[in-house]
């Protein structure tokens, strides 16, 4: 009992909780959102979103990148603060122009994956990932 209201941690403790964000977030944002985007890719090439004014489909092709491959990056532990702050960029652009002017509840997602990669993104993958694998 002491040990649930204890304020202290072990690295192992911190290196799971890590590991779950990494899974987590990774996974969700990929398999709900990558995905479909990948799936649906013909019907929303000529209307998605084009904050960088390059044009919608090719907005919609940077999106499908990031979502799935920066995602499976962050999942793996591999390059994981460089595919951590594309998300961030992304989730940041999503929640600040893209739902700017809407409620809450279309930014709640995006808002909670931009918290957890910015986590992600602070702390590093931790122990279980690629990168601590290979020793970066």
């Amino acid at each position: 009992m002491r040990r649930i209201f204890s304020t202290g941690y072990t690295e192992t403790a911190f290196n799971l909780a890590t590991f779950v964000l990494r899974v987590a977030c990774g996974l969700l944002l990929c398999l709900n959102y990558g995905i479909m985007k990948l799936t649906h890719f013909s019907e929303m090439q000529h209307t998605f979103f084009d904050p960088l004014h390059v044009g919608h489909k090719w907005s919609l092709i940077l999106t499908i990148v990031l979502e799935i491959f920066a995602a499976i990056l962050v999942v793996l532990g591999l390059f994981t603060r460089i595919a951590a702050f594309l998300l961030v960029v992304e989730m940041g652009i999503i929640i600040f122009l893209l739902h700017h002017s809407q409620s809450f509840d279309h930014q709640e997602n995006a808002i909670l994956f931009l918290a957890g990669f910015f986590v992600i993104l602070m702390v590093g993958p931790g122990r279980f990932s690629v990168d601590a694998m290979a020793g970066k």
